[in-house]
């Protein structure tokens, strides 16, 4: 079963109803596959013209949200079993911007937050690079990103579309309104970009079974 189908029916089963898929490689193939689909409203934001990079993807698919009171993003290639509806639904009961949902684990790329839970930047455990102003604080807080975010349409409405990250973008608008991290404590978190990920993700959960 191909990972959309995975993730397509883990949203549907947790109640949402309106997908925005954002294709460039293999946009065709995902197209036919969707086809004569019913049990979801499914939209296409097509990158096949231009890659828009991960910030200018949610710009340039703005205009599918306007009736969307919060967006959740989602990448294919993540497996979890966190409750997307819950966090969702707190969510938009909050004054905040965005959440991004993260984790306590080992990785290279670490987003920053200070004390308070603001978003700042991103900081490199390897090369110690931090693309934050200033210095890296003392007191903030190391997590690693989940590939899952929940933002509210009328923060980014703006920005100029165009190719950008969206880290840039959410270190913008945490100047003057909340975007901050909310921990995540799944059964399980897969990241499935390499074979040897995707082997590990189907030995555990044939684990489970």
């Amino acid at each position: 079963m191909p990972l959309l189908e995975v993730l397509l029916k883990d949203l549907i089963k947790q109640d949402f109803n309106h997908i925005v898929i954002n294709i460039h490689h293999f946009g065709e193939q995902i197209i036919e596959y969707l086809k004569g689909r019913n049990d979801v409203k499914i939209e296409i934001s097509d990158e096949r013209p231009l890659l828009m990079d991960t910030g200018g993807a949610i710009l340039q698919a703005l205009p599918y949200f306007e009736q969307s009171e919060a967006v959740l993003v989602h990448n294919v290639d993540v497996l979890t079993n966190v409750d997307l509806k819950g966090f969702y639904d707190d969510f938009c009961k909050s004054d905040d911007a965005a959440w991004l949902l993260t984790q306590e684990r080992n990785s290279k790329r670490k987003l920053v937050f200070d004390n308070q839970d603001n978003f700042l930047g991103r900081f490199n455990n390897e090369t110690k690079d931090y693309d934050g102003i200033g210095t890296l604080p003392n007191d903030c807080k190391l997590l690693s990103f989940s590939g899952i975010h929940i933002f509210k349409p009328e923060y980014f409405k703006s920005f100029e579309v165009k190719p950008c990250y969206i880290f840039k973008l959410y270190q913008q608008i945490a100047e003057n309104h909340k975007v901050t991290s909310k921990l995540i404590h799944p059964d399980y978190w897969f990241d499935l970009g390499t074979q040897e990920q995707l082997k590990n993700a189907e030995l555990w959960l044939s684990s489970r079974r």
